[in-house]
């Protein structure tokens, strides 16, 4: 999720701002191939990510699928059928 978090300034990088001082103009240009590369590497992240997530979850289910539980009872237990 931080990743997501850092998109802009990974944009940034995509970013060429020229100043022109004469005329008292600012240009801004964008590199499309630049952004459509980052925006790629930011989705492959989460997608990697994801997939972890997802694996370390089935982990844990087979983990607690897995589990075997001792109980100890130190009273006899009397149970009664009041339903007959």
């Amino acid at each position: 999720m931080r990743i997501l978090l850092a998109l802009p300034v990974l944009l940034v990088g995509a970013c060429n701002v020229e100043r022109d001082k004469a005329n008292d103009t600012t240009a801004i240009t964008i590199n499309e191939a630049e952004v459509q590369n980052t925006a790629a590497d930011v989705g492959n992240k989460v997608e990697n990510i994801a997939s972890d997530v997802g694996n370390e979850a089935q982990n844990l289910g087979d983990k607690a699928r897995n589990t075997d539980l001792d109980v100890k009872v130190d009273k006899d237990v009397k149970t009664e059928n009041k339903a007959n």
